[in-house]
């Protein structure tokens, strides 16, 4: 799974043209499933996102988990972070998981991340959605896993 935390000071998602999440302060995911994810890869990564910490303290370092700060998620599924630009100029998105597999495994994480303490939103898988953030810092972490 590959996941870009983006810590917002605000974040919504529309799906024409009508908002499906709204979040103020917490974080952006967009996940992407490869193929050789697995339920465990989920869990691992939401324990992961959960805490964190890329929140600033009362002395503004980075020492809060979006858990610890009561904020909130909303999870964009996003198959183009498999992009392989390697070979020409249009992406090839064959690294990415089937949908198959890749909307359970992103349903999952989303539950994970709730049970971690996180409440979470989701964007909607396969749709064409419009995200909006006001991105906090900015702070921008990639996972890989």
């Amino acid at each position: 799974m590959r996941a870009v935390v983006q810590r917002v000071a605000s974040a919504s998602v529309s799906v024409d043209a009508k908002s499906i999440a709204t979040i103020e302060k917490g974080l952006l995911i967009l996940l992407g499933v490869g193929p050789a994810d697995t339920e465990g890869v989920a869990q691992q990564l939401a324990k992961k996102i959960a805490a964190m910490r890329i929140f600033p303290d009362a002395e503004g370092k980075m020492n809060l988990s979006v858990r610890e700060t009561g904020g909130a998620a909303i999870v964009v599924s996003q198959f183009t972070l498999y992009a392989d630009t390697r070979k020409g100029n249009r992406p090839s998105f064959i690294g990415a998981a089937a949908p198959e597999l890749a909307s359970p495994l992103c349903d999952m994480f989303v539950e994970c991340l709730k049970a971690e303490g996180v409440p979470a939103q989701t964007g909607q898988f396969g749709a064409h959605m419009q995200v909006e953030l006001v991105n906090d810092g900015p702070v921008t972490i990639i996972l890989d896993m």
